[in-house]
Order: structure tokens, then sequence, then C-alpha cells
């Protein structure tokens, strides 16, 4: 079988930068995404993470840094995270790295039960065969990492 090839998507005003590197299993979307039309811009993005999946590499980073996203985006965003829930390895793990603003964080950090907060995520994710940890990070305006948990599931 062939190397999947990298691929790399620019942002623009109303799409995130994506990266999905295959020999070092991270993908990362960053920035924002309210694009017209989201599967001109995603569907790619889904067809290369299918592709992924058979040869996944142990360790897959899944990277989450969006500032704002519309709900057509946030729907396929979803059904990339629920194909990477299908890297068919018990053994390898599936790593989600959420960015959000510090206030935020301070916010889930007060709640009753910050697992909670992630329901929608953790439904995905719930019967994914690899093992899956997430980690939240909390940044400043300059999105630099202000401070960071592990929540398990």
């Amino acid at each position: 079988m062939e190397e999947l090839k990298d691929l790399v998507i620019e942002k623009t005003v109303k799409t995130p930068r994506i990266e999905l590197i295959h020999g070092s299993g991270e993908i990362s979307f960053s920035g924002k995404s309210l694009p017209e039309n989201a599967s001109r811009i995603y569907e790619p993005v889904l067809n290369w993470v299918n592709e992924y999946i058979v040869m996944p590499r142990p360790v897959t980073n899944l990277r989450l840094n969006m500032e704002y996203y519309n709900t057509s985006s946030m729907l396929w965003i979803s059904k990339i995270i629920k194909s990477l829930s299908r890297i068919n390895n018990p053994d390898y793990r599936l790593m989600v790295h959420i960015y959000i603003p510090l206030e935020e964080y301070d916010d889930l950090k007060e709640s009753e039960d910050m697992r909670e907060s992630f329901n929608p995520l953790t439904d995905i994710l719930q019967n994914a065969i690899p093992e899956v940890s997430m980690k939240l990070y909390a940044t400043d305006e300059a999105s630099k990492i202000i401070r960071d948990a592990v929540v398990l599931f």
C-alpha cells in the first residue's frame, strides 16, 4: 500500500488551517470555521482520515484549536472524530487536545463534572476501539497555553 500523503489546507478568513500529517499521527484544526460550503473543506479531510485509519500511527493526536465554528463545521468535525474512533487496534491511542480560552477553562474547572461539559464528544467516543484520552488547554489572548488538565473517560 502506498504511503498516505500529508494534507495541509491553509486558513482563510472563513476557514481553519487543517494539518493532516501521517508520519507523526498529527491532525490539527486551528482558527475559525465559517465556510459557506463546509463539505468542500471537510470532505477531503474525512476522506484522508478514512484512509489514515487503515494504517494509523500508534498514537494519533487530534488537536482542536478552534476560535469559532458554525453548526455545519461541527457536524463534519464530528464525522471526522467518529472515523478516528474506529482505528481498529485497542492498543493504539487517540489523544484529543482541546484548546479553549482561559475564562472558559476556569468555568469548566468550577463545574460539578467537567466531563459532562463534553457529552457530545464523549457520546461519539464511547464505543471507540483505540484507547481515548482528552487533554484541555487554557489559552490566553495570544493563544499561549496557560494551564492544562487531563479529562479521563
